[in-house]
């Protein structure tokens, strides 16, 4: 019965990776230590490099300020494999469909045995 589940899962990841047509890379902000002056200042750090995912989108209807008009509003979801670890708050540029959109990690993913969730938020500059 475990093997059955097991081969279920695998089956069910390669067929989910095999609807990844995009690729990320994930920045972080860290602290550097410069050699030559030996001062540590933070710069943004490249910790994950074309990895393959895909990016989702769903349109939402959200109340207008006027409370009586709806607007639109575009949730992003970005989908990868579990093997990768983001951070709540990384800098995520996807190369989606030919265009390159910086995001970031609006919060901790959601983790599965075959994919991990990620939303996202358009990038804004670093905290």
């Amino acid at each position: 019965m475990i093997h059955a589940v097991k081969k279920a899962r695998r089956a069910h990841r390669k067929a989910i990776e095999q609807l990844y047509e995009d690729v990320c890379t994930v920045y972080e902000y860290r602290a550097i230590k410069d050699k030559k002056t030996k001062l540590t200042s933070k710069k943004e750090t490249a910790v994950l490099e074309e990895i393959p995912c895909k990016l989702s989108f769903e349109s939402l209807d959200v109340a207008g300020s006027s409370g009586n008009a709806a607007e639109k509003k575009i949730s992003v979801k970005l989908f990868i494999s579990p093997d990768v670890t983001i951070k709540a708050g990384s800098k995520i540029v996807v190369t989606h469909m030919g265009e390159t959109t910086a995001y970031c990690s609006s919060g901790e993913p959601g983790k599965f045995t075959t994919h991990q969730e990620i939303k996202l938020e358009l990038f804004e500059r670093w905290a």
